[in-house]
């Protein structure tokens, strides 16, 4: 959840260009006649450059017609990442990977920073232990690749220096508690595995973040539901982006915040947090964005966040009723702060036969369809943020990042629990590390997309 200002880039280009069709391709509905008919862009031209957006190719798309209630989610295959504005990032393989030929991943993450001169690209997600269909009730931490390039090639992170006997990239793990010192917390006793006679082994790690910041790397993850204590914390490294990482001082008892009644009734009373944290730096201080509406001022040595009696809520724009949302992260482009949700569109259908898509919470006839990006934007960090607007098509839990030449894109992963991408069919093209290009409506239309079609394209870099 970081700045697009965070870094310097090189020869910087239009962010309206588009992406070269060397991706692999998602697998579209059979007919699109259950999606709205995707609608023409119309283009104005631009009158000038954003300060943050180098030389302007002279053209921005127009923002899609808001849909109408409030809350309809736009399912047009024009939002879908596709081959002709998509790829799967070719992140090196672990030995866990070679059968399935790609690394398995859910909540991808990928940043690009500017480390001594140079533009250095950082991946890292959700991933799972052999034997598991998914990531639970364990894995086994978490994993960093690095690129200098976005379409690589991408290397696992070298911690052979660190751990030589240990799997390669692993930056992370509850299995590193036994490297826990006299004042120096590795693994703390909440984040350890433990077992029960229901899911046997537990405990897992979801949804890393990794941030350069005033010369330190950080990670923000989240302990999963399987944990003895389940919410956010932050790893801070004593070296480079290998590591070794060691836990903030802060999260040593708990994670941040304080606990609430919530997840799956599987979790013990008082053990849930908040879930999903994130990180937005900006010049030299930094927050903590937790899922869905709150966030907290981090503490100037970065060891804890500020305290509050109550921690603040960014002010939305709500649906009524608010689904449950996942995946709050926070970007800044252009001079305007951009509020990204992941949120379930459903689908059900309507009186006349059609299909209605909305972000509803569950009800009877109402089908997860798509694992969305939805994003609001505002002039400021705290809000009022406008009403959301469907940014992606199953393209939820996922963060946005500028690239070196100052280029605009977005993860994704295609969620394999429920929905499109749980077809059977398509289990084999989902949890993946993808990326996926952007587009900005300009400073008038103030909005960002996945890249629609027909839009001018240059050579990925």
């Amino acid at each position: 959840m970081t700045s697009s200002k965070n870094r310097s880039h090189l020869a910087r280009r239009s962010l309206l260009a588009g992406a070269g069709s060397l991706g692999v391709a998602a697998a579209l509905p059979a007919t699109a006649a259950q999606a709205a008919s995707a609608a023409q862009p119309s283009h104005e031209a631009a009158q000038a450059a954003s300060a943050n957006t180098g030389r302007s190719r002279g053209i921005y798309p127009s923002n899609r017609p808001d849909l109408s209630p409030y809350g309809l989610a736009d399912a047009r295959l024009d939002l879908w990442p596709r081959k002709d504005n998509s790829f799967v990032l070719p992140l090196e393989l672990r030995p866990r990977d070679k059968e399935r030929g790609q690394v398995w991943m859910r909540d991808t993450y990928v940043n690009c920073f500017t480390v001594d001169g140079r533009p250095l690209y950082v991946a890292t997600g959700t991933t799972r232990v052999p034997g598991l269909e998914a990531a639970a009730p364990w894995n086994d931490g978490i994993f960093v690749w690095v690129a200098r390039s976005l379409r690589g090639p991408w290397k696992l992170a070298d911690t052979t220096g660190i751990r030589p006997h240990a799997e390669k990239g692993k930056v992370w793990s509850p299995e590193f508690v036994d490297e826990n010192r006299p004042g120096r917390t590795v693994v703390a006793k909440w984040q350890e595995y433990w077992h029960d006679e229901k899911f046997g082994k537990r405990g897992q790690a979801w949804a890393p973040e990794l941030h350069y910041f005033r010369g330190t790397w950080y990670m923000v993850a989240c302990m999963g539901d399987h944990s003895r204590k389940v919410g956010s914390f932050l790893l801070v490294s004593e070296g480079g982006v290998e590591g070794p990482y060691r836990l903030a001082q802060g999260n040593r008892e708990k994670p941040f915040g304080e606990s609430f009644t919530g997840g799956p009734d599987f979790i013990e009373p008082g053990a849930y947090f908040h879930i999903d944290g994130s990180l937005y730096s900006e010049g030299d201080e930094a927050w903590l964005v937790l899922h869905n509406d709150l966030y907290a001022k981090f503490r100037h040595d970065m060891e804890d966040i500020v305290p509050t009696t109550d921690l603040p809520k960014f002010q939305q724009s709500r649906y009524s009723p608010e689904p449950y949302l996942e995946g709050a992260y926070v970007f800044r482009h252009s001079g305007k702060y951009y509020l990204l949700h992941a949120a379930w569109n459903r689908s059900s259908i309507n009186a006349d036969g059609s299909t209605r898509h909305a972000y509803d919470t569950p009800g009877t006839g109402r089908v997860q369809y798509q694992y969305d990006a939805v994003v609001a934007v505002a002039d400021h960090f705290e809000g009022p943020y406008s009403k959301r607007w469907t940014a992606g098509v199953g393209a939820g839990h996922n963060n946005f990042f500028t690239d070196r030449d100052g280029r605009l894109w977005a993860t994704f992963f295609r969620n394999p629990n429920f929905g499109h991408w749980s077809n059977p069919s398509r289990l084999d093209e989902s949890a993946v590390p993808g990326v996926v290009r952007l587009e900005w409506t300009g400073p008038k239309g103030n909005r960002l997309y996945v890249q629609r079609r027909d839009r001018d394209r240059d050579r990925d870099r």
